[in-house]
């Protein structure tokens, strides 16, 4: 059995779901290998049979296995090439960095998608979102500021979630399938209204991420990611047969 590694974070089904897709994702498990019946995976975390099959049940949605009768569940021989950029959590980057993680929500609002948020979640205006603005802090040091926009049409659950304990992205990642993502980096200038939250003088450099999934078809989240630029970088690793793209492994730091 492959070495599958739960990461503590969110509900059951969603670190299984990781745990395998990272195993499918690095190679340790190839193109059209097997995945562990789900009895040997219950088993294995000791998890009951419906959160095994939920967590199969969503890697089969994101492309990641295909399920067939007589052979079982099988890795999807594109599946490495599916995640071109890994859809990091900075909560478990801060934490495998030693640190502390903090959020709060700044602000919160349901509302008909504007002019704006259409072209951002690419939904028609007025379509049913809910705008989030979210401070990620390591070691209570401000480290990201998050503004988020998600579709309610593809995340309802979202509307009643106070998000406390989970910030957006790690519940939207824990609750909401994905099947596409695209990710856009650029270098700004910080605006006044970014600049209070994360400590900086208006003006100086910011790392920005602007981040979009699907379900199929159906817009689930746009996210527009705000780091200082002096303490933060990406990180990209790449392999040969991913053509010169980042692959799995980039991801986000934090300097010190």
């Amino acid at each position: 059995m492959s070495d599958f590694t739960l990461d503590g974070q969110g509900p059951m089904h969603g670190q299984i779901r990781r745990a395998v897709a990272q195993a499918i994702l690095s190679g340790r498990i190839p193109p059209g290998g097997r995945i562990p019946p789900e009895a040997e995976l219950m088993a294995l975390f000791g998890a009951s049979r419906m959160t095994v099959h939920r967590a199969i049940a969503q890697l089969a949605s994101e492309g990641l296995v295909r399920r067939n009768r007589r052979a079982g569940t099988i890795a999807s021989p594109e599946a490495r090439g599916r995640a071109v950029f890994e859809i990091w959590d900075i909560g478990a980057e801060i934490a495998a960095a030693g640190g502390t993680h903090a959020h709060d929500i700044l602000y919160r609002a349901t509302r008909p998608a504007t002019v704006a948020d259409a072209a951002a979640l690419t939904v028609q205006e007025g379509a049913p979102l809910l705008a989030l603005t979210t401070r990620h802090l390591a070691d209570g040091a401000p480290v990201q500021l998050e503004e988020r926009r998600i579709h309610l049409a593809a995340a309802p659950a979202a509307a009643a979630e106070r998000f406390a304990a989970t910030p957006p992205g790690r519940w939207l990642l824990d609750h909401i399938a994905w099947t596409e993502a695209e990710h856009a980096i650029l270098a700004t200038r910080t605006p006044p209204r970014i600049a209070r939250w994360l400590g900086m003088e208006a003006g100086e450099p910011a790392l920005v991420v602007e981040r979009r999934t699907w379900n199929g078809e159906v817009p689930v989240t746009f996210a527009r990611l705000w780091h200082p630029g002096g303490r933060h970088r990406l990180i990209g690793r790449f392999t040969a047969d991913q053509g010169g793209l980042p692959g799995p492994r980039a991801r986000a730091q934090q300097r010190g």
